[in-house]
Parts: structure tokens; sequence; C-alpha cells
């Protein structure tokens, strides 16, 4: 899976986004040890430090916990798991409300797009 990074935003913050997106989404299962260090940076063709303070920073959110000999772990905390997967679904919600705001639609309307959108999937 391709990590594509954005500009003007912290790498480190993208990396733990696309982890944390690749535990919801179950490419990486609870309870699942992540790959080392290295080998996510090389990956994600970043530096080895920086995915390093990404990972520790997913740590103190507690989607992943390390085991001090035998790597890190994706967290089996269903709520924490259900709870982060919530909040990005709501935080697309919002992004996508912020573009559509200026273009005059109602939420009625936007409701009825959605639903037509939804059953061309």
């Amino acid at each position: 899976m391709a990590w594509k990074f954005t500009a003007g935003r912290p790498i480190y913050l993208q990396l733990m986004e696309e982890i944390a997106l690749r535990v919801v989404t179950g490419v990486y299962e609870p309870g699942d040890k992540l790959p080392p260090v290295r080998e996510l940076a090389a990956e994600a063709e970043v530096n080895p430090n920086t995915m390093q303070r990404a990972l520790a920073e997913l740590e103190a959110t507690g989607m992943v916990n390390a085991q001090r000999t035998s790597g890190r772990y994706v967290t089996e905390d269903q709520g924490l798991l259900e709870q982060y997967r919530r909040n990005l679904a709501e935080g697309y919600i919002r992004e996508a409300l912020q573009k559509l705001k200026p273009l005059g639609y109602s939420l009625e309307e936007v409701m009825d797009m959605l639903r037509k959108v939804q059953e061309e999937f």
C-alpha cells in the first residue's frame, strides 16, 4: 500500500494517521504485531526517527502497545478502535460539508446526494 504525504503537515502526523487508518480498516488487526520501525520507515520512504516518533505518539494514544523485547502490537481495545473509527468518519463528513457549504447546498440536498451516490456503490 502506497504512503502519500501532503505538504504543510508534519510527516509524523501523517504517518500516525496512515497507521491508524490501516488498523481501523483491518490491514493490521487487533493484537497484530506491527512491522519493525526500520521496515515501516523503508516502506514509507521516511527517516526511521520520524517513524519512531509516529509510533511513540500512537503508543501515547493507546492505539499501539509496546512489548519491551518483542515489538509493537495493535491494541485489542475494541472501544478505542471504534471511537477512532467514528472520529475519522466524522472528520471526513466535516471536511465534505466545509467544501459543500460555499456551493449553497442545504443539509437535505446533501443527504439526498449521499443516498444517490451510496446507491451507485
